[in-house]
């Protein structure tokens, strides 16, 4: 069969998807990923227990308003994503929907890099964020311990930080609240 002949993935096509994988249509295409790894699991989690409460409740003095997700369906034109974690500003979130996807594009988006998922993180996802206006995206990759941070100019993407190590950071657009690192890695706090 020849690319021309090839159908377009459908949304109806994710549920045959087993529960062990996540699916995704990218460019029409059904892709599918073995869930994520447990270094993987710990970096988004982790992240996500940094900013969700200063961020979506404010806590420790955070400036809430946002609605921030681990791993939600994002619909952007024929794409279908699923993000490790994706943001935006509660005033833009929809509260409801008659479908399982969220149609709004995010504010942020963070993508946890692994070997399996990385070029598909870095060219198709990238590219489909800022055709989008997706304004910020972070990449995270656990295995090498850094996180870049992208925002979106008229040009396309421009990485303006690459952080690593156990550092305590402030970055777009969370740099109201400290971000420890090292928890990312998996660092035990005492």
């Amino acid at each position: 069969m020849t690319e021309a002949a090839k159908k377009k993935a459908t949304y109806e096509d994710l549920y045959s998807v087993p529960e062990t994988m996540t699916g995704e249509i990218i460019n029409g295409e059904l892709v599918v990923s073995p869930r994520p790894s447990r270094r993987h699991i710990l970096a988004s989690s982790f992240l996500g227990g940094e900013i969700i409460p200063p961020y979506c409740h404010g806590r420790g003095g955070g400036p809430g308003g946002w609605i921030i997700l681990l791993e939600p369906e994002v619909g952007l034109g024929e794409h279908v994503l699923v993000p490790d974690l994706a943001g935006w500003k509660a005033e833009r979130y929809p509260e409801e929907e008659p479908h399982n996807w969220i149609s709004i594009s995010p504010d942020w988006v963070c993508e946890i890099i692994s070997s399996g998922t990385e070029t598909h993180d870095r060219d198709e996802k990238m590219s489909i964020y800022a055709a989008h206006g997706v304004p910020h995206i972070w990449l995270i990759n656990p295995l090498i311990r850094t996180l870049e941070a992208y925002k979106l100019l008229a040009e396309g993407w421009f990485r303006f930080a690459i952080l690593s190590g156990d550092k305590k950071i402030r970055v777009e657009p969370f740099n109201v609240a400290e971000i420890d690192l090292a928890v990312l890695w998996g660092a035990r706090k005492s």
